[in-house]
């Protein structure tokens, strides 16, 4: 359980340094949230493919494996959506909606163990979550298109656990990286940015971030069930906020620190109440 806590907290800290490149690229007017999402699929699937064995290929007629990169293609596009106007740690505070629907998924579909005290600490996460999107209530409407990614990718990891048995970490890397590209290849393709240096180092660094954590999501995944480490996601929100004040000199509002005590404070509870 604790070689799994610390690639979690390694891979939580690499994904919204991934998003910050996008978010650079998208609110910079570098690229477009669809060429963002499209090439940071490409170029991962670029980086992973010497190291895949033959055989993994075989899995990309698996139309489970087409259902979870759908979901990971929906939640990466809506979160670009969401970064090209909103501070970092708003967007990453509203997707925490992920953690929850993952809980719920995982319970209901994969049959694993829930209690009453977990079930509440991820309503009370839920409730941090309102807080920072604050609907009908002064909250950013485009902050809408971070609560879909969140639910897009709370499905995206009931699935990785649900299907971690079909191939190895990496093999399941490659699938996502390489059919999410593929969905996405028509909005990516037109909507081409003009050539850089400062648009393709934030290009690859968006990519190569976003690669990696998920590589080690997925090796997570692989020990131990969702339901323990879907409390584990939470250590985004530091990360989000830390970037988001070094890169942008933005620090959340009241509302939102407060929304984001009760996300990382429910989360936190999960975490111990596991061990």
């Amino acid at each position: 359980m604790l070689q799994a806590v610390i690639l979690m907290f390694v891979a939580m800290s690499m994904i919204p340094a991934g998003d910050l490149c996008g978010k650079l690229l998208t609110g910079g007017g570098l690229a477009t949230p669809a060429f963002v999402a499209w090439s940071r699929f490409a170029i991962g699937t670029a980086l992973i493919l010497p190291f895949v064995p033959r055989r993994a290929y075989a899995l990309l007629g698996d139309w489970r494996l087409w259902l979870r990169a759908g979901l990971l293609t929906g939640g990466i596009f809506s979160i670009q959506l969401a970064l090209a106007t909103e501070p970092l740690a708003n967007v990453f505070a509203a997707f925490f909606i992920g953690p929850v629907v993952s809980y719920v998924l995982s319970v209901l579909l994969l049959r694993e163990q829930a209690t009453l005290l977990r079930s509440l600490l991820m309503a009370l996460g839920f409730a941090g979550v309102l807080m920072v999107v604050r609907p009908g209530f002064g909250g950013s409407v485009n902050l809408l298109w971070a609560v879909l990614a969140g639910c897009f990718y709370g499905g995206f990891l009931t699935s990785s656990r649900w299907l971690a048995h079909v191939g190895s970490p990496l093999e399941l890397s490659l699938t996502q990286l390489l059919l999410s590209a593929i969905l996405m290849l028509p909005l990516g393709l037109s909507s081409l940015p003009e050539f850089s240096a400062a648009t393709a180092a934030l290009t690859v660094g968006s990519a190569a971030f976003s690669m990696t954590g998920n590589l080690l999501l997925l090796v997570a995944y692989g020990r131990v069930q969702a339901v323990k480490l879907a409390p584990m996601v939470y250590f985004q929100l530091a990360a989000a906020v830390g970037l988001g004040w070094a890169v942008f000199s933005q620090l959340p509002d009241g509302w939102t620190w407060a929304g984001l005590a009760v996300v990382l404070s429910a989360g936190l509870a999960s975490a111990v109440l596991r061990r």
